[in-house]
Parts: C-alpha cells; structure tokens; sequence
C-alpha cells in the first residue's frame, strides 16, 4: 500500500504540491494566530465558593457554613476532591473535578447543589461562585501611587469605584481583586451610658438607621397633561444625615437623635490584608485575574492599554505602575524556544549540506521542517493548544528526526542514479529507490511517533504540562511520515538531478567508511566477545540508575521570585504590617531586584484564601545580563534567605505562577508537605508537632512548618442559660449584642452615585479593648431594665484555631516541608520509615504525603502500566514492517542499550529522575528504534540482493554482505543520528525561562542516541550475521 501512495504521488506530483502548499498556507495563518502563554495551565478543574459571614471566628464559620457546605460538594459528579478553609468572618470551599471536566458544565452542577444546601445556612448569609479562572489566572498586578497629595483611603476609593470595573470589562477578564488601602466606613459608635439615660435598646438604634437610608418610588403622577415620576429621597449622603437620625422621643416629646447617643465619624473598615511598595510604605493595588481558556498576552495586552487610557481620567498626581506583568515571563519564554528552533534548523541544514554535498538535495531534506512545523501549529489552532515552552519543546525535540526519512531516501536515490549511469527513466529510479526504503522509514517514524503514547495518559499537573508537547511532537512527526511517502520523492525527482558527487567520492563518506570498516571487521571475527561486552555494559548501568535521586519536575525559572514566608498565626495586622515593611526593604536593597510587590492577608477575590499570617512578595528582577557577575537566581535565594532572619518568621521561597497552581490544587506551597486528617484539632496539633519534630532530623530537611491549628485566640463570653432565663433572655438576645455592640455589625451601605460604603454600629474602642468594659456592656431586658453582661454571660481567653482546613469533610493539619540538597522521592522513602517508626497514630487519624510527591507517585504508576503496552506495540509495528519476529526483536534490542547512555549522561549532569526525564526517555525509545531498523534495511537489502543473484553460497559471501551493508551504508546511517543530536545540542546548552525542563528531556535522548548509535553500528550487525549464519548453514545442509 505504501508503495503504491509514493507511486501515486510521483504520477500525480502536481496535485500533491498544490496541496503542500494550501497546507502549508494554512499553516502560516494558524502560527499568526495562535495562541501564546508561557506554559500551559496546569491548574486543576475547579470551582469556589466563597462565603462572607462578618464578625464570625473560624469555628463558627466552620460549623455553621463550611462544613455543610463541604459535606453537600462531596455529591457533585466528578468531583474529585473538596477542600474547605474556615477563615474570620469568610469561607472559602473549592471542589476540585476530574480531568477533562467543562469548567462551565461543573460550575452549572455546584449551582444546583448550592441552591440546596443555601437553606441549611445562617440567615442572611448567601455563599457565592467564584470567578470563572484557573491557579494561573493572576496575569497582571498594579499599584496606585498618590504621592503625597491623596490619602490610602481615596486610592482604595478610586480603585474599587474607578479602575475596578473599567478594567473587569476588558474581554479576557474575569475579575479584579483590589489589596490594601482603608476602605470607608461610616461608624456609629453609641454611648452606653446614654443608652441607659434614654432607655434605648442598641436593637432600636439599628433599625433606625436601616430604615433612615432608602430611597422609594411613588409610581406616577400626572400633572397639566405631564406625566411625573414620584420618589421619596432618604439615602444617607453625609455624616449630618446619619446624625440627624430619629431614635424616637423623650417623655417631654422631645426628639432624639442619633448624635445624642452616639458619635458619628468616617474611618476605615475592619482588614484583613493590606499592601506595600518597596519597603516604602502601604500602598493600594489590583490584581487582574484573567478568565479561564483566555489568551494571556492578548488579555495583558488589552488591561495594558486600557489602563493607559484611564490614567487619563484619573486625578492629578494619581499614577499607576506595574507590580507584576506576566508577558514579560511569555516573551522570554517564547523567544528563548523561537531561538532554540532557528539555532536547530541552522545546525541541520548544515549537516545535510555537508554530508550530501549537494545544496539541492539538502533543500528537499530541508523542505520538510518547515511544512512540518507549519503542519503542526495548523492541527495545533484547530485543537486550541497555546503556543509555549512545552508545546513548542515538542516540535524542538522532533527536528532532528523529522529529517531523518528525507535524508535516507535522498541517499538512496543518490546510490540508485550512481548505479544506473542515466539508462533508466529518471522519474523511474525515483520511484524505485523511494519503494525501497520508503514503507520502512514510514514505520520507524510512525514508531517514533506511537512511542510518545505514555504521555498521552498522563494526568493531572504532569499531564496537562507535557501533553502539548506530545501532541506537537507527534504532529511534526506523522507529518515528516506522511511527507516520506508523498512530496519528499516529487521534490527529489525534481531537485536530485545534475552532477552528484558519487559516495566513495564523497570526503565525508571515505573518512566514515575508513573509520569504520576496521571496527566491523573487528567486530565481525570477535562476535561473541562483542555481545558479552554490551552486556556488561548494560549490567554495569546499575551503577548511576542507583545513584539517580527522583523529583516530580525541575524548577520552572519563571524569571521572578515570590517570597512567602509564614508568621504566627496570632499576628496583629500592625506587626504583619511592619513585617511585611521590613522584609521588602530587605529584598529591595539587593542589586538584582527592580522592584518588590508585597501583600499581607488576602486580595478581595476568592482565588486568594489567604490568612493574615501569610506574606506574598512578588519580586520583579532585573534582566540577567544586569545582575552582578557570576549570581544566579540559585546564589540569590540563597543570599536574600540569609539577609531574612526573624523570629517566629518561617521563610519560604518560590515563583510566582508555580505557587498559584500548587496553592489551588494540593493546598501545599513547598516541594513536600504532609497532611495528617482526624476528628479533634488539638490532637491534630499535637501530632503536627511531633511529626514535625520527627521530620526535622531527617536529613536533606531545610524547614518544617506544621500548621497551628490551634494557635489563635480566643475572647469566648460562656453565656450561663439559668442567669439569662431570669431576666427573660434568650440565648440569642445576648448574642446579639455580644455581635452588634462588641463586634460592631454593617447595618446598612449608603449610595453615594456609583459608590457604596458601609455604615457600623458598635462601641466605643475604650470599651472594647479590656474586659472588665466588656463585662459592663449593656443587655436590654423585656422589663425595660438594662443589665450587665457579666450578668449573664462570663468571658475567658484561650487558644483556639486561627483558621481550620478540611478535606473531603475531614479536619487536616498540614506540614510544609522544605528541602536542600536532596531529591524528593529519596527524601520521602527515607522520612516515611522515620515517621512509621517513631509516631504512633490515634485511632481514626492518617497521614497523607503530599506536594510534588503526590504528583511524581501517580506520575510514575501511570507510565509503568503504559510503557509496557508501548514497547508491545512498537513490537507490533516492527513486525508489520519486517514480516519477521527475528528482526523485530533485534531492533527492540536497542532499547535497553540506548537506555545505558541515557542514564549514564544524567549521572554525569547530575540530574534527578523527573517526569520530563521520562518523556526524555519515552522520545528515545522511538529514536532508538528507528535507528535499528535503518540498519536492519540496508543489511536486508544487501542480503536479498545477493541472495537473488545466486551469490550467498556460504560464511564468506554473508562476512561480505554484511560489511557491504555495515559499511557501504554508513552515511545515511550516521546522518539521521548526527541530525538528530545535533538537533538537540542547542536544547542541551540553553538559558533562559523554560531551559531546565527541555534540558531535562533532552539530556537521555542525546546520551541514549549516542549508546544505540554504538549498538546499531556494532552490535545488530554481530548479531544479524549470527542469526543469518544458521540460515546459511541450514541452506548448506539441503
């Protein structure tokens, strides 16, 4: 069949060009429009509820709204995983689905649960679906700089009101979550004592307020044939207004008002995160969080000229200035692959060039990398994979083997015109030396094609990283095949004409055939020695595959730096304030920094579950070439890690985008984290610490963090039910202003044009800053009578928990465990035996390892079921091809030997077993392949040939066969290993964003090409004469 499609092809070589070239057009448009990013999003499908319930602590937010709330998500279909955090006043609930799960599907399912399990909830409080984004949706970050001219609180305003939802409706947007600053709020602070003087319950004052800020329509009037619309105005517009308030009359019939009883200011509203620029101060921010499936430069592109065109409107001296921009992170990555490519085609062009010595049949060989790449981002547009580091990668490991079906058949054809001396047709000889070679190049690239299935089921994180690179590669692949069979021999009728330089007067082909002809002579008389050495050395590959560490990915350098270090979770916002202040002054004075963003507390957006106690520092750097000499980003962790020493201050250093998507999807922002599960909290605490204290003498530990889970405190008023019922109160009537008197409550928002502030009714702070004034506070009795809450209720202080984390319903503890000099997987086989031995575990208590050990286990499960079912099916294709089972198992031979140089070389790098390293290894596997079948071809070829011509008579004439197709053959041979590994070289030696995974996946195939060279070249040609001397012997016998 295949000889007849390049029959085909040759006898209809118009049609196929014409339509080369519509494919090729096609191509071109898709690579102008395509989609760019840095990496792919490997964040989780996910949903988030997000829950506000003012003035609550954690554990009854946990109880009340959190819990329920978890425990009904666990029903959604394909929901894989439900975690919950139960923070002050807030819940935050995100139900992780299955891979391959619509986003927009799973948000409709968590609506129809929502509506259910909204009934079972407190009284005016309504959960809500976060924004439609991902981990990696926070593209952009700003700042408001007002100089000295406005205050944090009109730049929190202009923020929310102005530059908030002009650029929330930039197409690409899904939200945009404002940080620091002081929002307004009216506070209405009531004397107690005049509550008492004008026999005022605090009850009454709310209501009056809430009843004092409307505005109401009146339907419609007509008037001298006018028709008018009736309003009756009552919006709180000035601090007067709220003062001017009617709480009723005295019993002379006086009036009243609120100023009376209360004092009346505009300050700012309770936080729980704040903001600061360079060590400079607090600041107010934004953060662009960008909408799911969106393109990332096109949306930043978009916020960035919208934002120029408000900076117009806003007030004089009021300016914006970038805290974090992600394009710059997408243009350093693709223009670090753009340069790798053009670098490859560089190098292989001039390889073909050298080795054919004939510019015209090096332009066909050439021909096919750019029409297979553009054949690749053609099926990459109509399946909408992004153009980034990985999926570029895939086309950037493919280009030295797209060639290596043009080069051979380009070589036959040169041996074919060679040996014709112009009798034949010359469209003739074409098409005969195509068939030749042509069906069995196909399936060695089809193999080296099909040998990336493993990547294909890969899941989660490492899935959605590599896939697009398998998807490319395999493109550029099936095209560089189908390409073989098709336009590769019309252009080579067409181009492979004139004088060609015959091989052995070629100087390449003479050095290569002198070089190697004494090695196969060798080799031919010493068969057996030469198989029990490669024997030894695959035994004696042990060695390095002991002492290879394993991780899940390398480091992605991303280009900046996040600083999240973790205080104790007891920290007031005051000290977290001057924390954050004077860790960025820190950061700021290192040479390498341009800039420091730093966040304490949450953004105002579900995406960000944040505590008070967590710092995020974004640090923008320099470009390298500015740093000082001989620092990499490695050297400045290290120096930023030893300038940072606080006390009680755990320091934690990471990127950016790699910290969104680990947040979002395990929880667990180190390289290992530990999540123990149970029942009771302080139990959880108590075995956090002694894992913890466990953990730390494991060696390769930098630093154990175990969460506090009871580390907050607690003001608990113990209201006594026997005292209450005496003065005829409920529970409920002491709770309520233990909430609104204590605590202070929003009561109602007023409308100021665009602008909605709200206004709280509380005490004063000196009487809620000590408790024997809270034991004075006062409850109004149905007798009319005012008593103390001592009365009723008696306050104590203790520990409770700071925030509570769930998952799957069940309480967590999590440890955050950070690692020098030692590989992951190591580290955890050693820590688990440590822990097994040391901890003893209550009953209904576990412990889970997690962090990129979670991901690396179920990465390494999930290839070692699948690439024994690939290696099967290359087998399958080797038979299809050869028609033999001897053959095919010779050239499977190659497998184990291209592993010896694979693993030897990451020995040597110092590299740890990862997944890209796997993908590495899957790529070889296909390569190696492909190089024993080539080999095997031209052996075969040479055998029949003289098997036909009667002259296979015994051992001599096959000695002589299999030199001639050792030998003879040698350029094509080293060709397609040459342009492979050189191909990879400009990989190998890269810098620059994304650089480390490629390197990783680069690494065993340019070592494992350089053993299953040895093996093709030495080893099948021992082997193949050992196999057909029984044939010859057997020939003899009859």
């Amino acid at each position: 069949m295949l000889e007849k499609i390049i029959e085909a092809s040759v006898n209809n070589r118009l049609l196929v060009i014409i339509f080369t070239l519509m494919i090729c057009l096609g191509g071109v448009y898709a690579l102008l429009n395509t989609p760019i990013d840095a990496i792919p999003d490997l964040s989780d499908v996910q949903v988030i509820i997000f829950t506000e319930y003012p003035g609550q602590a954690p554990q009854v937010v946990e109880d009340q709204v959190t819990y329920p709330l978890t425990s009904a998500m666990l029903a959604v279909p394909y929901a894989k995983v439900v975690r919950g955090y139960s923070f002050f006043g807030l819940s935050f609930v995100y139900i992780i689905f299955e891979d391959g799960t619509d986003l927009y599907w799973a948000r409709s399912r968590v609506l129809e649960y929502l509506s259910y399990v909204s009934k079972r909830l407190p009284a005016g409080v309504t959960p809500s679906l976060g924004p439609d984004a991902t981990g990696v949706g926070w593209v952009y970050e700003y700042v408001l700089d007002g100089g000295d001219k406005y205050d944090l609180q009109q730049l929190r305003s202009i923020q929310d009101w102005y530059l908030r939802y002009e650029l929330t409706s930039v197409p690409g947007v899904a939200e945009v979550a404002s940080i620091g600053g002081f929002v307004k709020q009216y506070q209405v602070e009531v004397d107690p004592n005049k509550l008492v003087a004008y026999n005022l319950p605090i009850s009454k004052i709310r209501m009056a307020i809430q009843r004092s800020n409307n505005d109401v329509g009146g339907r419609l009037v007509e008037m001298g044939e006018t028709e008018f619309m009736v309003r009756g105005l009552g919006y709180i517009k000035t601090i007067a207004d709220l003062e001017n308030i009617s709480l009723g009359v005295d019993e002379n019939g006086t009036p009243i008002l609120l100023r009376q009883v209360a004092n009346v200011t505009i300050g700012p509203e309770l936080r729980r995160g704040l903001a600061d620029w360079n060590g400079e101060g607090e600041t107010v921010g934004g953060v662009v969080v960008m909408r799911f499936g969106e393109n990332a430069l096109k949306t930043i592109e978009r916020v960035k000229t919208k934002l120029k065109e408000l900076e117009k409107g806003l007030p004089e001296g009021v300016s914006i200035k970038m805290a974090y921009d992600r394009s710059g992170l997408i243009e350093r990555a693709i223009d670090n692959l753009k340069v790798k490519l053009t670098e490859e085609l560089i190098v292989v062009a001039l390889v073909c060039i050298v080795f054919l010595l004939h510019f015209r049949s090096a332009f066909v060989a050439l021909f096919t990398l750019p029409a297979g790449i553009l054949i690749s981002f053609l099926v990459m547009y109509f399946q909408g994979i992004n153009a980034n580091i990985m999926s570029l990668g895939g086309i950037a490991i493919a280009i030295g083997a797209m060639v290596d079906a043009a080069i051979v058949m380009i070589e036959n054809a040169h041996k074919h015109i060679e040996r014709d001396g112009g009798k034949k047709d010359h469209w003739r000889i074409i098409i005969d030396s195509s068939k030749e070679v042509g069906p069995a190049l196909f399936y060695s690239l089809l193999i080296i094609t099909l040998s990336f299935l493993p990547v294909f089921t890969l899941q989660a994180q490492e899935g959605r990283l590599f896939k697009p690179l398998a998807y490319t590669k395999t493109y550029a692949m099936a095209a560089a095949a189908f390409m073989g069979i098709t336009i590769v021999p019309v252009l080579m009728g067409y181009f492979v004409r004139g004088k060609i330089l015959p091989e052995m007067k070629n100087p390449i082909s003479r050095i290569l055939i002198k070089l190697y002809r004494p090695i196969i002579n060798f080799v031919l008389r010493f068969r057996w020695s030469t198989i029990i050495a490669a024997l030894v050395v695959l035994v004696v590959t042990v060695f390095p595959l002991q002492r290879i560490g394993s991780e899940f990915m390398p480091p992605l350098n991303e280009g900046d730096l996040l600083y999240m270090p973790t205080a104790d979770p007891g920290i007031s916002i005051t000290k977290a304030k001057e924390l954050l202040q004077q860790t960025d002054k820190i950061i700021k004075s290192f040479p390498e920094v341009h800039h420091v963003f730093g966040k304490i507390g949450r953004a105002e957006s579900a995406t960000d579950p944040a505590p008070l106690s967590m710092i995020e520092t974004t640090i923008m750097l320099k470009p390298e070439r500015e740093w000082r000499p001989g620092m990499t980003i490695e050297k400045l962790v290290d120096e930023l890690d030893a300038a940072i020493k606080f006390p009680g201050l755990t320091n934690a250093w990471t990127m950016p985008i790699k910290t969104r998507i680990d947040m979002l999807s395990t929880g667990i922002k180190t390289p290992v984290g530990i999540k123990l599960m149970g029942p009771d909290l302080q139990t959880l605490s108590d075995l956090a610490q002694r894992v913890a204290a466990t953990v730390q003498k494991v060696p390769g530990t930098l630093s154990v963090f175990p969460d506090k889970t009871v580390g907050g405190n607690y003001l608990d008023f113990n209201i006594n039910r026997e005292e209450a019922a005496r003065y005829g109160l409920t529970v409920g009537d002491v709770q309520d202003v233990i909430m609104s008197a204590i605590g202070g409550m929003n009561v109602t928002y007023t409308v100021e044009g665009l602008e909605r502030y709200p206004v709280n009714l509380r005490y004063p702070r000196e009487l809620r800053d000590n408790l024997s004034a809270l034991n004075r506070v006062l409850i109004p009795t149905p007798s009319g009578a005012q008593i103390p809450l001592s009365y009723v209720a008696t306050p104590e202080i203790k520990k409770g928990p700071p925030v509570i984390k769930s998952e799957n319903a069940r309480r967590t503890a999590w440890l955050y465990v950070d690692l020098r000099g030692i590989d992951v997987g190591t580290y955890v086989q050693n820590a688990k035996k440590v822990v097994d031995q040391e901890v003893d575990f209550p009953e209904g208590y576990s412990l889970v390892w997690s962090g990129q050990y979670e991901y690396m286990q179920r990465a390494q499960k999930r290839l070692n079921i699948v690439v024994p079912v690939t290696l099967l099916i290359i087998l399958l294709l080797l038979y299809f091809n050869f028609k033999n089972i001897q053959e095919s198992l010779i050239v499977m031979l190659s497998l184990p030997f291209a592993l010896v140089g694979g693993v030897w070389f990451l020995y040597f790098l110092d590299y740890n077993f990862s997944v890209a390293v796997g993908v590495g290894f899957i790529a070889l596997a296909g390569l190696a392949a492909e190089t024993g079948v080539v080999m095997l071809v031209y052996l075969d070829n040479v055998y029949k040939d003289r098997m036909m011509r009667g002259e296979m008579r015994g051992m001599n004439d096959l000695y002589a066969a299999v030199i001639e197709g050792a030998v003879e053959r040698v350029r094509p041979k080293l060709m397609t290993v040459v342009t492979t590994m050189i191909g990879l070289l400009p990989i190998l030696w890269g810098t620059g964003t994304g650089s480390q995974t490629m390197k990783r996946i680069a690494a065993p195939m340019v070592g494992g090409m350089v053993s299953s060279t040895v093996l093709t070249l030495v080893v099948i040609p021992a082997i193949y004469y050992l196999w057909k001397s029984r044939e010859i012997k057997k020939l003899k016998v009859t």
